[in-house]
């Protein structure tokens, strides 16, 4: 992500599908600027995407707690 783009928003969809009679997520996400939409096949593939477009690739991310 370049370092000036400070906020993204994106349309975010989640359906379970059986696959071998297991139950997975797939998910799909739509800028809503210009329509365009990525699908993923799992969750790991959409936070993979998400942790590139925003930069963080570290594996423990710091949580903010509640004072």
């Amino acid at each position: 992500m370049p370092p000036e783009k400070r906020y993204i928003a994106y349309m975010l969809r989640l359906w379970r599908v059986n696959n071998a009679g297991l139950s997975d997520w797939q998910a799909s996400l739509e800028d809503p600027h210009n329509g365009k939409q990525i699908g993923f096949a799992d969750l790991v593939s959409l936070f993979s995407y998400l942790k590139d477009q925003t930069g963080t690739d570290r594996e423990n991310e710091k949580v903010l707690e509640d004072d």
